[in-house]
């Protein structure tokens, strides 16, 4: 999986592009953590996810949990169809508390898998 990350004033933007499954997970988590090192606030783009499944909601979730222990800000952005199903199927839109903009035109990106 990539991660790009850019800089936005004091925000450190991410964008995983990919699959964030449980054969990225690995690669993918201490990537994810080494960024709550880098700033006091993060967003995370996920318009380039093209399938999730737990293990891709689990490090959203470790995230999210490590950034409030940390007492820095997380934010989740640009959630792509495979996310949004997800979260929907799970309930989890609440839990992470993001605003999510569901596709005006209903496609899809790849069916996620939970």
């Amino acid at each position: 999986m990539d991660i790009r990350s850019e800089r936005h004033d004091a925000c450190l933007w991410l964008y995983p592009a990919g699959e964030m499954t449980i054969y990225s997970a690995a690669e993918l988590k201490p990537a994810l953590l080494q960024a709550l090192d880098q700033s006091d606030e993060i967003e995370i783009d996920l318009a380039g996810i093209s399938e999730m499944d737990t293990s891709g909601v689990q490090l959203l979730m470790l995230m999210k949990r490590e950034a409030a222990a940390a007492g820095k800000a997380l934010k989740l952005a640009g959630h792509s169809p495979a996310v949004l199903e997800v979260f929907e199927l799970l309930d989890l839109g609440n839990w992470f508390g993001d605003p999510q903009l569901l596709p005006a035109d209903g496609s899809e990106t790849r069916r996620a898998t939970a």
